[in-house]
Protein backbone atom coordinates (compact mmCIF):
# COMPACT_ATOMS: atom_id res chain seq x y z
CA UNK A 1 0.00 0.00 0.00
CA UNK A 2 2.67 2.25 1.11
CA UNK A 3 4.30 1.80 -2.64
CA UNK A 4 1.15 2.55 -4.52
CA UNK A 5 0.68 5.96 -1.96
CA UNK A 6 3.87 7.42 -2.98
CA UNK A 7 3.45 6.84 -6.44
CA UNK A 8 0.22 8.16 -6.64
CA UNK A 9 1.73 11.47 -4.73
CA UNK A 10 4.37 11.44 -7.52
CA UNK A 11 1.92 11.13 -10.15
CA UNK A 12 -0.15 14.11 -8.88
CA UNK A 13 3.06 16.62 -8.69
CA UNK A 14 4.91 15.23 -11.52
CA UNK A 15 1.45 15.74 -13.78
CA UNK A 16 -0.55 19.33 -13.75
CA UNK A 17 -3.45 17.62 -12.09
CA UNK A 18 -1.75 18.06 -8.67
CA UNK A 19 -1.13 21.89 -9.30
CA UNK A 20 -4.43 22.50 -10.69
CA UNK A 21 -6.65 20.94 -7.96
CA UNK A 22 -4.31 23.31 -5.24
CA UNK A 23 -4.65 26.37 -6.95
CA UNK A 24 -8.23 26.31 -7.80
CA UNK A 25 -8.93 25.26 -3.85
CA UNK A 26 -6.74 27.69 -2.85
CA UNK A 27 -8.14 30.61 -4.67
CA UNK A 28 -11.95 29.52 -4.22
CA UNK A 29 -11.16 29.26 -0.71
CA UNK A 30 -9.58 32.43 -0.19
CA UNK A 31 -12.52 34.24 -2.39
CA UNK A 32 -15.28 32.26 -0.14
CA UNK A 33 -13.17 33.47 2.64
CA UNK A 34 -13.54 37.32 1.77
CA UNK A 35 -16.95 36.73 0.88
CA UNK A 36 -18.71 34.91 3.62
CA UNK A 37 -15.86 36.16 6.69
CA UNK A 38 -14.06 40.23 5.99
CA UNK A 39 -16.78 41.34 3.82
CA UNK A 40 -19.92 40.31 6.07
CA UNK A 41 -18.06 41.14 9.28
CA UNK A 42 -18.68 37.95 10.41
CA UNK A 43 -16.53 35.90 12.58
CA UNK A 44 -18.94 32.52 12.08
CA UNK A 45 -16.85 30.23 9.73
CA UNK A 46 -19.57 27.74 9.08
CA UNK A 47 -20.50 29.73 5.85
CA UNK A 48 -17.08 29.50 4.85
CA UNK A 49 -17.00 25.39 5.00
CA UNK A 50 -20.24 24.71 3.72
CA UNK A 51 -19.25 26.49 0.74
CA UNK A 52 -16.21 24.85 0.58
CA UNK A 53 -17.77 21.44 1.21
CA UNK A 54 -20.00 21.96 -1.82
CA UNK A 55 -17.31 23.24 -3.75
CA UNK A 56 -15.03 19.82 -2.46
CA UNK A 57 -17.60 18.04 -4.47
CA UNK A 58 -17.02 19.26 -7.62
CA UNK A 59 -13.48 19.96 -8.05
CA UNK A 60 -12.33 16.38 -6.12
CA UNK A 61 -13.34 14.48 -9.42
CA UNK A 62 -10.44 16.21 -10.89
CA UNK A 63 -8.14 14.15 -8.31
CA UNK A 64 -9.87 10.95 -8.98
CA UNK A 65 -10.87 10.81 -12.07
CA UNK A 66 -7.11 9.12 -13.21
CA UNK A 67 -7.05 7.01 -10.27
CA UNK A 68 -8.09 4.35 -12.11
CA UNK A 69 -9.24 5.65 -15.49
CA UNK A 70 -5.37 6.55 -16.41
CA UNK A 71 -4.17 3.03 -15.71
CA UNK A 72 -6.96 1.54 -18.35
CA UNK A 73 -5.87 3.73 -20.74
CA UNK A 74 -2.00 3.20 -20.45
CA UNK A 75 -2.85 -0.13 -19.79
CA UNK A 76 -0.73 -0.37 -16.83
CA UNK A 77 -4.32 -1.89 -15.05
CA UNK A 78 -2.86 -5.58 -15.94
CA UNK A 79 0.57 -4.43 -14.06
CA UNK A 80 -1.58 -3.92 -10.60
CA UNK A 81 -4.10 -6.71 -10.95
CA UNK A 82 -0.63 -9.29 -11.60
CA UNK A 83 0.98 -7.90 -8.37
CA UNK A 84 1.65 -9.89 -5.16
CA UNK A 85 -0.70 -7.32 -3.26
CA UNK A 86 -4.06 -7.28 -1.99
CA UNK A 87 -6.56 -5.90 -3.74
CA UNK A 88 -7.34 -3.46 -0.70
CA UNK A 89 -4.34 -2.79 -0.68
CA UNK A 90 -4.03 -0.84 -3.85
CA UNK A 91 -7.25 0.98 -3.76
CA UNK A 92 -6.85 2.37 -0.38
CA UNK A 93 -2.91 3.40 -1.39
CA UNK A 94 -5.09 5.50 -3.99
CA UNK A 95 -7.62 6.36 -1.26
CA UNK A 96 -5.24 7.82 1.52
CA UNK A 97 -2.95 9.83 -1.90
CA UNK A 98 -6.46 11.82 -2.80
CA UNK A 99 -6.90 12.57 1.15
CA UNK A 100 -3.76 13.61 2.13
CA UNK A 101 -3.84 15.98 -0.69
CA UNK A 102 -7.27 17.05 -0.10
CA UNK A 103 -6.70 17.46 3.28
CA UNK A 104 -3.45 19.74 2.64
CA UNK A 105 -5.65 21.85 0.89
CA UNK A 106 -8.43 22.15 3.39
CA UNK A 107 -6.17 22.92 6.40
CA UNK A 108 -4.13 25.40 4.04
CA UNK A 109 -7.73 27.35 3.71
CA UNK A 110 -8.48 27.03 7.75
CA UNK A 111 -5.09 29.09 8.68
CA UNK A 112 -7.07 32.33 7.11
CA UNK A 113 -8.93 31.90 10.43
CA UNK A 114 -5.91 31.71 12.46
CA UNK A 115 -4.80 35.24 11.24
CA UNK A 116 -8.23 36.23 12.37
CA UNK A 117 -7.91 35.35 16.01
CA UNK A 118 -6.16 38.82 16.93
CA UNK A 119 -9.36 40.59 15.84
CA UNK A 120 -12.27 38.31 16.31
CA UNK A 121 -13.66 35.45 18.34
CA UNK A 122 -13.25 32.07 16.75
CA UNK A 123 -14.88 29.26 18.22
CA UNK A 124 -12.49 26.66 18.56
CA UNK A 125 -14.52 23.57 18.88
CA UNK A 126 -17.33 24.94 15.67
CA UNK A 127 -14.16 25.56 13.73
CA UNK A 128 -13.05 22.10 14.20
CA UNK A 129 -16.53 20.68 14.12
CA UNK A 130 -16.87 21.94 10.64
CA UNK A 131 -13.32 21.04 9.38
CA UNK A 132 -14.02 17.43 10.65
CA UNK A 133 -17.06 17.60 8.97
CA UNK A 134 -15.61 18.86 5.01
CA UNK A 135 -13.01 16.33 5.65
CA UNK A 136 -15.92 13.33 6.27
CA UNK A 137 -17.57 14.33 3.52
CA UNK A 138 -14.70 14.70 1.51
CA UNK A 139 -13.28 11.46 2.38
CA UNK A 140 -17.25 9.91 0.50
CA UNK A 141 -16.51 12.35 -2.68
CA UNK A 142 -13.50 10.68 -2.74
CA UNK A 143 -14.60 6.91 -2.50
CA UNK A 144 -17.07 7.62 -4.88
CA UNK A 145 -14.59 9.25 -7.31
CA UNK A 146 -12.45 5.92 -7.10
CA UNK A 147 -15.23 3.87 -7.72
CA UNK A 148 -16.40 5.62 -10.36
CA UNK A 149 -12.94 5.72 -12.00
CA UNK A 150 -12.98 2.19 -11.97
CA UNK A 151 -15.43 1.76 -14.31
CA UNK A 152 -14.28 3.52 -17.33
CA UNK A 153 -10.52 4.43 -18.88
CA UNK A 154 -12.51 7.63 -19.86
CA UNK A 155 -11.06 10.59 -17.47
CA UNK A 156 -13.76 12.75 -18.25
CA UNK A 157 -16.46 10.51 -17.92
CA UNK A 158 -15.04 9.26 -14.87
CA UNK A 159 -15.46 13.23 -13.47
CA UNK A 160 -18.61 14.03 -14.98
CA UNK A 161 -19.82 10.55 -13.08
CA UNK A 162 -18.71 11.64 -10.17
CA UNK A 163 -19.78 14.73 -9.77
CA UNK A 164 -23.38 13.58 -11.32
CA UNK A 165 -23.55 11.13 -8.08
CA UNK A 166 -22.77 13.97 -5.90
CA UNK A 167 -25.06 16.08 -6.88
CA UNK A 168 -27.90 13.11 -6.59
CA UNK A 169 -26.69 13.41 -2.67
CA UNK A 170 -26.71 16.95 -2.74
CA UNK A 171 -30.31 17.33 -4.05
CA UNK A 172 -31.59 14.52 -1.59
CA UNK A 173 -30.13 17.20 0.93
CA UNK A 174 -31.95 19.81 0.15
CA UNK A 175 -35.22 18.16 -0.78
CA UNK A 176 -34.67 16.69 2.75
CA UNK A 177 -34.63 20.13 4.06
CA UNK A 178 -38.03 21.58 2.51
CA UNK A 179 -39.74 18.80 3.71
CA UNK A 180 -42.33 19.30 6.88
CA UNK A 181 -41.08 17.80 10.09
CA UNK A 182 -42.51 14.47 11.03
CA UNK A 183 -43.07 13.46 7.26
CA UNK A 184 -41.91 9.66 6.95
CA UNK A 185 -39.68 10.45 3.62
CA UNK A 186 -38.01 13.01 5.61
CA UNK A 187 -36.88 10.28 7.88
CA UNK A 188 -35.79 8.12 4.48
CA UNK A 189 -33.31 11.33 3.06
CA UNK A 190 -31.69 11.60 6.57
CA UNK A 191 -30.94 8.13 6.28
CA UNK A 192 -29.35 8.25 3.01
CA UNK A 193 -27.99 11.78 2.33
CA UNK A 194 -24.81 13.07 3.11
CA UNK A 195 -25.28 16.72 3.47
CA UNK A 196 -27.88 16.58 6.09
CA UNK A 197 -25.81 14.83 8.98
CA UNK A 198 -22.75 17.08 9.25
CA UNK A 199 -24.98 20.00 11.08
CA UNK A 200 -24.13 18.61 14.72
CA UNK A 201 -20.55 19.03 13.62
CA UNK A 202 -20.98 22.19 12.44
CA UNK A 203 -22.40 23.59 16.01
CA UNK A 204 -19.41 21.96 17.93
CA UNK A 205 -20.46 18.55 19.04
CA UNK A 206 -19.17 15.30 18.13
CA UNK A 207 -21.58 13.50 16.41
CA UNK A 208 -20.90 9.22 16.40
CA UNK A 209 -23.64 8.43 14.52
CA UNK A 210 -22.78 10.27 11.75
CA UNK A 211 -19.22 9.58 12.05
CA UNK A 212 -20.27 5.82 11.56
CA UNK A 213 -22.26 6.81 8.73
CA UNK A 214 -19.81 8.35 7.01
CA UNK A 215 -17.15 6.06 7.25
CA UNK A 216 -19.71 3.25 6.41
CA UNK A 217 -20.44 4.90 3.15
CA UNK A 218 -16.68 5.48 2.47
CA UNK A 219 -16.09 1.95 3.13
CA UNK A 220 -18.97 1.02 0.70
CA UNK A 221 -17.55 2.70 -2.18
CA UNK A 222 -14.42 1.24 -1.23
CA UNK A 223 -15.39 -2.02 -1.12
CA UNK A 224 -17.26 -1.71 -5.02
CA UNK A 225 -13.87 -0.59 -5.86
CA UNK A 226 -11.91 -3.68 -4.83
CA UNK A 227 -15.12 -6.09 -6.51
CA UNK A 228 -14.67 -4.47 -9.74
CA UNK A 229 -11.09 -5.52 -9.57
CA UNK A 230 -11.64 -8.82 -8.22
CA UNK A 231 -14.01 -9.73 -10.84
CA UNK A 232 -11.59 -8.49 -13.67
CA UNK A 233 -8.28 -10.20 -11.91
CA UNK A 234 -10.34 -13.45 -11.63
CA UNK A 235 -12.87 -13.18 -14.72
CA UNK A 236 -10.19 -11.31 -17.36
Amino acid sequence: MLAIYKREMRSFFTSVIGYVFLVLYLAVGGAVFCFTTLYAMSADVTSFYLYMMIFSGLILPILTMKSFSEERKIRTEALLLTAPVPLWSMVLGKFFAVMTVFSGAILVNSLYFIFLTPYAFVKLAILLGNLLAVLLVGMVFISIGLFVSSLTENQLAAAIGTIAIILVFLCIGLVNSLLPSGYWLRYIFDCISIFSRFQSYTNGYFDFASLLYYLSVCAAFLYFTVRVYERRRYHG
